[in-house]
């Protein structure tokens, strides 16, 4: 299993935000997005997730253009952003459900993973930040997808949950998965590459 990028070009508003943008991410590879904000970090996983075009240049799976069937990757992609996208009025266990049913897997063991056992019947908006977190991250594990773009994964977690979280991610990359993050913190992915972006200067009018 092999993402390719290559000559990656994106703009927002005008503005170029990414620029010749090329690098190959293979089975059981990590790869960590660093530098400031508004360096492109967030609109590149969002390319990869399939959620945007870019203006220029390719992203291909297994050699094959993402963009010739986006239905076909976004099945291939587990994607938490940094909003966590749970519903306050459900429980925790009513969060996962619906990915569970997609995946067929179980929802208890999503839910130990996270170490949120005890909160499946609690609702949403009565959890933590931190919780919020470690529910969201909890639909990884349910997504059975070989891909996994992560923004910003660590934002409101304390030292045990980063460190379950570390788990999770090297028994995805054992079995063959992938890991883009984005990240202004250590994330636990030995072994990961880098790749540090940096804003692209404004072009003079």
């Amino acid at each position: 299993m092999t993402l390719n990028v290559t000559d990656l070009a994106c703009f927002r508003s005008e503005r170029l935000i990414l620029s010749q943008l090329s690098f190959t991410i293979d089975e059981g590879g990590a790869l960590l997005l660093l530098g400031p904000n508004g360096a492109g970090k967030s609109t590149l996983l969002r390319l990869l997730a399939g959620l945007k075009r870019p203006d220029a240049g390719q992203i291909t799976w297994q050699g094959e253009p993402i963009a010739s069937d986006p239905a076909a990757h976004a099945t291939r992609v587990a994607f938490i952003g940094e909003h966590n996208a749970i519903k306050p009025g459900l429980t925790a266990a009513e969060n996962l459900a619906f990915a569970a049913s997609l995946a067929n897997r179980d929802i208890d063991a999503a839910l130990a993973a996270l170490d949120l056992a005890n909160l499946a019947d609690i609702p949403a908006r009565m959890l933590s930040a931190g919780q919020r977190r470690r529910l969201a991250l909890a639909r990884l594990p349910l997504a059975n997808a070989p891909i996994w773009l992560l923004d910003e994964p660590t934002l409101g977690l304390d030292t045990a949950a980063v460190a379950r979280l570390g788990r999770l991610l090297a028994d995805h990359r054992a079995s063959g998965g992938l890991v883009v993050a984005a990240t202004h913190l250590d994330l636990p992915l030995p072994g990961a590459a880098e790749l540090r972006l940096t804003p692209e200067p404004l072009l003079a009018a």
